[in-house]
């Protein structure tokens, strides 16, 4: 029994891995030039490539050397380079323009390995290029990467860019102001909500990645596209508390779904539905504790700099 349900894991994994290299999904990723503080955000960016190239996707990326996106880039060349004969041309496509491009030496190791690179004439032009891969994955940076998040919400929002879901890579919880913000503008009626699929490292964008693949379906109205992405965010902390390990896989859990939605009884039915709200629920809870630890420590990083203004005015008078 055992035997038969590896073999049809197997069918299923190749499967999915040739549709892959047939619609040759493509992945943007926005992300800082710099490493940032903390090594865990490399450490993380570099596993987003190679989560990357294990799901034979190809990285769309606005060229860097360095950072965070030196860091995808490597991951994907690295998985790339031991899994040639399974990816059909060249992983990357890196877009910048000429100016940027002039800043770089061209001797170095990373950027002398792209082969798919496209000088834009326009950081406008730029951007849309790199708007058409299939969805759009922010990593921690700075200003750069802030404004290429803008520029894609108001892209999508305004009806110029193809509803497509974005993924915030919420290493350390390095978006929770962001996403804070964000509800604040939908709360207060200057936006529409975007709903953001975030994750918080690379088992779980692992997990997202075969799920836009297998369960997540294009919208043909904006109403439907958003509908779906929220749908999806809705069952992604099902998933991940159902895959405990690496002996538990996504397409096996998808298959029981589909069972129970397709023949299940009334009560098998209502038993799944408490399940994925259930585990809905606990992320959610999950979250906001993890958001009233960050905003405590706010206010005593505010606490503490407003003692140090108050000491500093007593020492001016």
């Amino acid at each position: 029994m055992a035997e038969t349900c590896n073999n049809s894991m197997d069918e299923i994994v190749d499967s999915f891995a040739e549709q892959n290299k047939q619609d040759g999904l493509r992945v943007f990723v926005a992300g800082g030039s710099r490493p940032g503080t903390d090594p865990q955000y490399v450490e993380e960016a570099y596993n987003l490539g190679r989560q990357i190239i294990k799901m034979d996707f190809k990285l769309d990326f606005g060229l860097s050397n360095s950072g965070i996106m030196g860091a995808v880039a490597r991951g994907v060349l690295d998985g790339w380079n031991k899994k040639q004969c399974t990816i059909k041309g060249y992983p990357i496509q890196a877009v910048t323009t000429q100016a940027y491009y002039d800043l770089y030496p061209r001797d170095d190791e990373l950027i002398s390995q792209m082969e798919n690179l496209i000088l834009a004439k326009t950081l406008e032009e730029r951007k849309q290029k790199l708007l058409n891969a299939d969805f759009v994955v922010f990593a921690p940076g700075g200003v750069g990467t802030l404004d290429e998040l803008a520029y894609d919400c108001v892209a999508m929002q305004d009806g110029f860019l193809q509803i497509k879901p974005f993924i915030l890579y919420n290493i350390n919880g390095y978006f929770h102001h962001l996403l804070e913000y964000m509800k604040a503008i939908a709360f207060e009626g200057f936006a529409d909500p975007i709903p953001f699929i975030v994750v918080d490292n690379s088992d779980e964008i692992s997990i997202v990645f075969r799920l836009l693949k297998l369960r997540y379906k294009k919208g043909h109205t904006t109403a439907e596209a958003y509908a779906n992405t929220r749908q999806l965010i809705y069952e992604l902390p099902y998933f991940l508390k159902k895959k405990v390990d690496n002996t538990v896989f996504v397409e096996h859990i998808i298959e029981n779904m589909e069972r129970v939605e397709r023949e299940g009884s009334e009560e098998e039915k209502q038993e799944l539905a408490r399940e994925i709200e259930q585990a809905y629920l606990e992320k959610e809870i999950e979250r906001m504790y993890e958001r009233l630890a960050k905003t405590g420590r706010d206010t005593s990083i505010v606490s503490d700099k407003l003692t140090k203004l108050k000491k500093r005015k007593i020492q001016t008078k």
